[in-house]
């Protein structure tokens, strides 16, 4: 399946398929009543998801919407939670993709925890770059979705991109 940016892959609440992401990058942000989102993730290929129904199914936890154009495969549901059961050796290769997030994660943490907000801003935009060649960070992100990212306020991405000369794009979305 082919995925345009801005296109969802998954809404949440809602429950269905697996997916792999073979190609692209796709957030994943959880929507609040209010209408009010928060960036939560990033799927970089190679990954299945959603990670909290690896093992057992469990409704979207957040929607996930292309930033990028995708290749994504769709892995139904039943069929995958059957091919656990006939094949425990599975288990291990759900284990070693969730040890993968989880050192991305440990990334972000580290991303999160450096002193000044320059270098988060420019630590993020290096790992962009690593996956997806786009120079500014801002054709992907909107500036609230970067501050999410790196625990900046939005006044403060802003502050920064003019500093660094970078082009503000989108304020929200």
């Amino acid at each position: 399946m082919l995925l345009h940016k801005g296109e969802i892959l998954f809404r949440q609440g809602e429950s269905g398929p697996l997916f792999r992401l073979q190609s692209g990058l796709l957030k994943i942000i959880r929507v609040h009543e209010d209408g009010h989102f928060i960036l939560v993730n990033i799927i970089v290929p190679g990954e299945t998801i959603p990670h909290h129904s690896l093992l057992t199914p469990n409704p979207y936890y957040g929607t996930a919407v292309a930033l990028v154009t995708c290749e994504v495969d769709v892995l139904p549901a039943a069929s995958w939670y059957a091919q656990l059961e006939e094949d425990p050796s599975l288990y291990r290769t759900i284990a070693l993709q969730l040890q993968n997030k989880l050192r991305m994660m440990q990334q972000r943490i580290d991303q999160l925890t450096k002193a000044s907000p320059a270098e988060k801003l420019s630590n993020l935009q290096l790992w962009f770059q690593a996956y997806t060649g786009v120079s500014e960070l801002t054709d992907i992100l909107t500036q609230d979705e970067i501050g999410q990212f790196i625990g900046l306020r939005r006044e403060t991405v802003n502050r920064l991109l003019r500093a660094h000369k970078l082009p503000a794009g989108p304020k929200n979305s």
